[in-house]
């Protein structure tokens, strides 16, 4: 069972920077597509961005051109980098072997002054 652990978050001011990192156990990591979710307070569970086992990214409007999503295979890990951020970014951010039930625990951004 492949196991995923999210770390990186935390508050930071409008206009700021953070990185998250995933980390997977498991030795087929690099042949799943990985998303990253987020899901503020009151509102559903939305799909971040996703990379697939090529490296391919897709992301939501909303965070194009100001998050970036990576991936290391030889660590079995996957990264967020979070710039420009908005108060409206504020989440608790999942990671997500992509379509299926495994997930992280969560972390928690906050964007505020």
């Amino acid at each position: 069972q492949v196991q995923l652990v999210e770390s990186g978050g935390g508050l930071v001011q409008p206009g700021g920077s953070l990185r998250l990192s995933c980390a997977a156990s498991g030795s087929i990591f690099k042949f799943y597509t990985m998303a990253w979710y987020r899901q503020a307070p009151g509102k559903q569970r939305e799909l971040v961005a996703t990379i697939t086992n090529g490296f391919n990214t897709n992301y939501i409007d909303s965070v194009k051109g100001r998050f970036t999503i990576s991936r290391d295979n030889a660590k079995n890990t996957v990264a967020l980098q979070m710039n420009n951020l908005k108060p409206e970014d504020t989440a608790v951010y999942y990671c997500n072997i992509w379509q299926t039930s495994v997930w992280g625990q969560g972390t928690q951004v906050t964007v505020s002054s």
